[in-house]
């Protein structure tokens, strides 16, 4: 037998059969073998093997280290050692540059506190009628009606279609009609007594369908019977304190008496329905049809728009098709009603979406995200300006650390923990601000928000927001800082691609143009806010307060006499409804030249003689009533229910409303009656003593006190048990703007803290600017440069920047507020002066932040600067 080949050691190729990928070995493994069997037979077996094993090493030495590195790299990154040395390191940045870390942190923490306080508002908006677990198939039947111009969606409707539809149509689940309690509403119990103007009727249906349960009482029978209610907890409370309320009576009215069946939990602050006490909707029909002459009953009566009514659909119901159905049984019922059908809109789109789908109060939402956003963003460039613009000062410090054998990955975890630890304490800040200023903001915005740290909503937007702005502050600068090639670095080869860095200008451009959109929205928000209080309205409300007279209007005629023998009393009348915002409608009525099939939907208004003297509004033809029992055959209309009519020469022309017949006497200059969203509508006054429940007194003013407390005397006199109340006109007038007013007082902090915010970043940039740039300042000052000049060259330009900005945010803010201003029928127009006004304030804001910087640069002493250098 011939002898066995030498062979290479085993534990060599183990070796690089560890190291070495599978598709490389064989080949390198066959090169080595060929290698060692030459060496074998030129210098012998023990030198061929030490030689092989020192070819083997030689070739997996850069393997090992770069598998050392990746090892390193991953588990030890993490590890508690190199965090704790990453937090640490993190930690004495932050302290040794406190200027730069407390304009970071500033704007930080106003940014995150503003832009949660913003988004807490938004989340509270989006969340309206959602808690319902049946909620997206839940419906509220409204109805249009009308045709032309008076066209229009009335969220009521009349009572026997809820049950119609539920026995007739498959797609109906359930329905709910809840109507306003008008009729009870002085409630006793001992010798507590309270007016509850949150009640209503409604069927048993609204604590099934809807997530209202009963804590007390029975659920499949919350009312047993018509002299049944139900209350929510704290109207409980107030009537029984912490005793058990079931089976107790409460009277109403002193006429009537009413058990206590039922009680629920309070309704949420996030619900379109709400109310204190419910009684049974079969009381309200029993009240409404016992006595009825005409045979009318709830299942008949289809004139009655003055219930709101939701519908619990099957999943999938086309609600267009079932809309049509609908129709058909109301045409079929009351064939006379073709300007009618109904429609179905979503629960959960009430509270932000017109009653048509069109937009309403998304708008704002949307615009207050964007602005939530948009300051979120501003602190976030802050950090990013101030950070990137500062890393030339630490492109040293990390070359080295590059040098000494710190990789990449742990320079990109070092800086991202900075950022970390400096957002950590920003968010506590935040959150304890957010606290702190809650009750101002609820009374600025007009919520009733709450910070309940139990609930995970709340946590959960919070933690998006923090983690978001987190990592859009860090990434970026942590990837720049952690990129230097050490040479170049050190060299100084990275100075000026990183000092004039376009990315951060485009950044103070964004910054500046946020704040300018901001501060044109206040402007044009305030000027319309403006020209609603000074447009003339077509009466005058001044040092007018009125009240709903209930047991008075029987005795109004010696109420009127003892109030003007008042003082402080200038004039009394009466009306039906509330001038500045007329309630009620009717589509009944006929007039010559009426074409068939045309509806013109009016409001109604029953008025005494003294009302058109009293608020001083215009008559344009005829004559005011006289107060004579003729009266009630006559009518006054407004110019736009002529117009609508198409009534030429209206004096004395015949004119029906509802069953009465009588002809025009007189027509009355349009008056705004409603919102200036809105368009003036047809609006109609005629004499009905026995309608007339609202009083209105006029005061000098001075005395003011001294006429409402005469009243009062004579509200006592004959309401003894009801507490007396009233509103001035102007009050009632500004509570129609009031989300307006909101808007425009959010408005205004928002754009100062997005300034504020601006500002801070400017600052700290124009403090970097100099510091970078002493040795030049003190060379030029040398060389005989002017404090005005040194001034000049720092501040032109940021400047500049800031004029970019005002370029880019004007046709922005023009487009949303033309988009705002399109919600009001009567509106300014945006002037350029708004816009300009914006620019220059942006711009004087900007350039005083700059010159505190460039000023103290300039008047530094350029032998000691030239000496620190």
């Amino acid at each position: 037998m011939s002898p066995m080949p030498p062979t290479p050691p085993r534990t060599a190729d183990r070796l690089l059969e560890w190291f070495v990928a599978p598709h490389r070995l064989e080949t390198l493994q066959g090169d080595l073998h060929e290698e060692f069997a030459y060496q074998v037979e030129r210098i012998g077996l023990r030198w061929a093997r030490w030689r092989y094993w020192r070819d083997v090493l030689g070739f997996v030495r850069p393997y090992v280290i770069k598998r050392k590195t990746q090892e390193y790299s991953t588990p030890f990154l993490l590890s508690p050692v190199m965090l704790r040395n990453y937090l640490k390191t993190a930690w004495r940045s932050l302290v040794n540059n406190r200027f730069y870390s407390l304009i970071n942190m500033t704007g930080l923490t106003a940014g995150l506190a503003v832009g949660l306080l913003i988004l807490f508002w938004v989340q509270d908006e989006l969340s309206f009628d959602r808690f319902h677990h049946q909620a997206s198939n839940i419906y509220r039947l409204e109805n249009w009606a009308g045709t032309g111009s008076s066209r229009q969606i009335w969220t009521t409707t009349v009572a026997p279609i809820a049950e119609l539809g539920k026995r007739e149509l498959p797609e109906i689940k359930d329905a709910i009609r809840i109507a306003y309690n008008g009729a009870y509403t002085l409630f006793k119990y001992k010798d507590k007594v309270f007016n509850e103007e949150h009640s209503s009727f409604t069927d048993p249906s609204l604590f099934s369908v809807f997530d209202f349960n009963l804590i007390q009482g029975n659920p499949a029978k919350p009312f047993p019977d018509n002299h049944s209610v139900i209350l929510t907890e704290t109207t409980a409370r107030h009537y029984f304190g912490n005793e058990n309320p079931i089976g107790k009576v409460l009277a109403a009215n002193d006429k009537t008496y009413f058990k206590v069946s039922g009680v629920i939990r309070d309704f949420p602050k996030n619900s379109s329905i709400n109310g204190d006490l419910f009684l049974p909707m079969q009381l309200l029909f029993k009240n409404m049809y016992q006595d009825r002459k005409d045979g009318k009953s709830m299942d008949s009566d289809f004139l009655q728009f003055m219930y709101e009514t939701y519908l619990l659909l099957q999943p999938g119901t086309s609600t267009n098709a079932l809309s049509d159905k609908l129709r058909k049984i109301h045409l079929r019922n009351k064939p006379d009603d073709t300007d009618l059908s109904y429609l179905l809109q979503p629960l959960t789109d009430m509270h932000l979406y017109r009653a048509d789908g069109s937009e309403g109060g998304i708008e704002t939402v949307r615009m207050f995200s964007i602005i939530a956003l948009l300051i979120l963003a501003i602190a976030c460039i802050n950090y990013v300006n101030l950070s990137t613009a500062r890393s030339l000062l630490r492109s040293k410090e990390i070359s080295m650390r590059k040098i000494v054998g710190a990789a990449r990955s742990q320079l990109f975890l070092q800086f991202l923990l900075e950022t970390a630890l400096l957002f950590s304490i920003a968010a506590v800040l935040a959150i304890g601000l957010m606290y702190g200023l809650l009750p101002l903001y609820n009374q600025v915005s007009g919520k009733e928000l709450v910070l309940n740290f139990s609930d995970y909503h709340l946590w959960q937007l919070i933690g998006l927001t923090i983690v978001g702005t987190l990592a859009a502050s860090s990434i970026y600068p942590a990837i720049l800082l952690s990129s230097f090639e050490p040479l170049k670095a050190l060299k100084g080869k990275v100075s000026s691609r990183l000092s004039e860095a376009s990315f951060r200008k485009v950044l103070v451009v964004v910054q500046f143009a946020v704040s300018v959109i901001l501060i044109a929205g206040t402007f044009v928000i305030s000027n319309q806010l403006q020209y609603i209080r000074s447009k003339e309205l077509g009466y005058e409300k001044a040092h007018v307060f009125g009240l709903f007279m209930r047991d008075m209007g029987k005795h109004y005629d010696a109420v009127k006499a003892d109030l003007l023998n008042q003082p402080g009393v200038t004039a009394v009348t009466r009306a039906s409804s509330n001038i500045v915002s007329l309630g009620g409608q009717t589509g009944d009525n006929d007039w010559d030249g009426k074409e068939q099939g045309e509806t013109m939907f009016m409001r109604p208004v029953a008025i005494d003689k003294d009302f058109i003297p009293f608020f001083k509004m215009k008559l344009l033809q005829g004559n005011n009533f006289t107060g004579a029992a003729t009266d009630s055959l006559h009518f006054i209309l407004n110019e736009t229910a002529v117009k609508a009519a198409r009534i030429k020469n209206p004096i004395g022309k015949r004119f029906r409303l509802q069953k009465h017949n009588g002809t025009i006497v007189g027509v009355v200059k349009d008056f705004h009656f409603a919102s200036m969203r809105q368009k003036i509508e047809p609006a109609i006054f005629y004499y009905a003593p026995e309608q007339m429940y609202a009083l209105y007194v006029k005061t000098t003013g001075k005395n003011a006190e001294q006429a409402i407390a005469a009243t009062e005397r004579s509200w006592k006199q004959y309401n003894a048990d009801y507490p007396f109340s009233y509103t001035f006109l102007n009050e009632s007038f500004n509570n129609l703007y009031k989300s307006e007013q909101q808007s425009g007082l959010l408005f205004n902090v928002f754009a100062s803290i997005a300034i504020l915010i601006s500002c801070l970043g400017l600052f700290g940039l124009a403090t970097y600017t100099a510091q970078v740039r002493t040795r030049e300042i003190g060379v030029r000052k040398v060389l005989g440069a002017s404090v005005t000049g040194i001034i000049q060259l720092l501040a032109t330009d940021f400047i500049k920047l800031v004029l970019i900005a005002v370029i880019i945010a004007v046709p922005v803010a023009w487009f949303t507020m033309s988009r705002w201003l399109e919600d009001f029928a009567y509106r300014i127009d945006i002037q350029w002066w708004i816009f300009a006004l914006a620019g220059i304030l942006a711009l004087a804001i900007a350039l005083l932040t700059v010159s505190y910087q460039s000023i103290r640069a300039a008047l530094m002493n350029p032998v000691k600067s030239l000496r620190s250098e």
